[in-house]
C-alpha cells in the first residue's frame, strides 16, 4: 500500500483546510486509516481514524468539533476537513493505513497502522 498526502499549507487562525491521501495497491473500503500529526519538538499525535467499513470513527478531543475525517471509495481517497484551525494545529500531517480490523474497534496508536504516507505541513498563523 502507498500512500500519498496532500493539501497542506499556510492559513490563518480560523481557517479551513482538507487534507487528501490517495491510496494505491489496495482500495481503501478494505483498510482502517487515520490522520497523525507532529509537531517540533512533540511526539506523534493522533488526529482521527475511520474504520474500513466506516462505521467506526474517533477524534482526538483537541480536534472534535472542527475536523472531520471521510473517505471516498471511488476515489480510493482519505480525507481530513479542518475548519476553525488553531495555532497549535501547526504540525506535519500523516496519513496511515492498516489491514482491517473485522471487529472495528478504534484504532488510534501509531503502531496499529503498518502503511505510512510522507506527510503534509500544516501551518496556522495567529
Amino acid at each position: 500500500v502507498q500512500l500519498q498526502a496532500s493539501g497542506g499549507g499556510l492559513v490563518q487562525a480560523g481557517g479551513s483546510l482538507r487534507l487528501s491521501c490517495a491510496a494505491s495497491g489496495r482500495t481503501v473500503s478494505r483498510l482502517d486509516m487515520a490522520w497523525f500529526r507532529e509537531a517540533p519538538g512533540n511526539k506523534r499525535e493522533f488526529v482521527a481514524a475511520i474504520s474500513w467499513s466506516g462505521g467506526t470513527i474517533e477524534y482526538a478531543e483537541s480536534v472534535k468539533g472542527r475536523f472531520t475525517i471521510s473517505k471516498d471509495n471511488a476515489k480510493n481517497t482519505l480525507y481530513l476537513q479542518m475548519n476553525s484551525l488553531k495555532p497549535e494545529d501547526t504540525a506535519v500531517y500523516h496519513c496511515a493505513a492498516g489491514d482491517l480490523d473485522a471487529a472495528e474497534d478504534v484504532r488510534s496508536a501509531d503502531y496499529e497502522y503498518g502503511y505510512w504516507g510522507q506527510g503534509t505541513q500544516v501551518t496556522v498563523s495567529s
